[in-house]
């Protein structure tokens, strides 16, 4: 019940709520982003949403126009090299992902779930099969993101992706909603170019 019908209200509640008290602060980044380099404000992307269907997240641009397409930064050789300065700032507050605040109003995501995949990182998609992990929707933040986020290896994600399938409830969700406000605020997990930071000093 809560899952399939009250947890999408709650969602589409709180996310509009949101965008009207957050909306001067989507003024001033979509100013500063303009400025700061050439190219749109907004980012989307092809990324995998509930039964491994596709859609397009937003995000505020972080990155120059000439970045490769469809890689995920841990993959890039330089990360640093193509992010632009309004956008260093944005990801390390997790501001850049305010515009899946839209996403979550359309319904293709939920407040609290696992992080959408992008579309060709097969070997998280299929892992998260083994925990039924695709089968719900992806969320603006999840267990795994406040127990990890980039330094998290992919097994690990994924196993914490099954865990909160497992324990899906409206409390849970508040605690994963109150351990992301905290994490944001203290920047934990962030690791630009990484993923699987945790473990790589002990492995090398």
């Amino acid at each position: 019940m809560y899952r399939n019908y009250i947890k999408r209200g709650i969602d589409f509640l709180l996310s509009l709520i949101a965008l009207v008290l957050l909306s001067p602060l989507f003024l001033i980044l979509c100013v500063w982003i303009k400025l700061d380099s050439k190219g749109p404000i907004l980012f989307k992307q092809k990324r995998v949403g509930k039964d491994k269907t596709y859609f397009y997240i937003l995000k505020f641009r972080t990155m120059y126009v000439d970045t490769p397409k469809d890689m995920p930064t841990h993959l890039l050789a330089n990360p640093d090299q193509y992010i632009t300065k309004a956008g260093r700032f944005l990801r390390k507050t997790s501001l850049d992902e305010l515009p899946q605040i839209l996403n979550i109003l359309k319904g293709d995501m939920a407040i609290i779930g696992p992080r959408p995949a992008l579309w060709n990182q097969y070997d998280l998609i299929e892992e998260r099969d083994r925990y039924h992990a695709n089968e719900i929707k992806p969320g603006l933040s999840g267990w795994a993101q406040i127990n990890g986020r980039d330094e998290l290896e992919i097994e690990v994600k994924a196993k914490l992706d099954g865990e909160y399938v497992e324990r899906s409830s409206f409390l849970f969700d508040v605690k994963c909603l109150i351990g992301t406000i905290t994490s944001v605020l203290r920047s934990d997990g962030v690791v630009e170019g990484g993923t699987g930071e945790m473990h790589k000093g002990e492995m090398e």
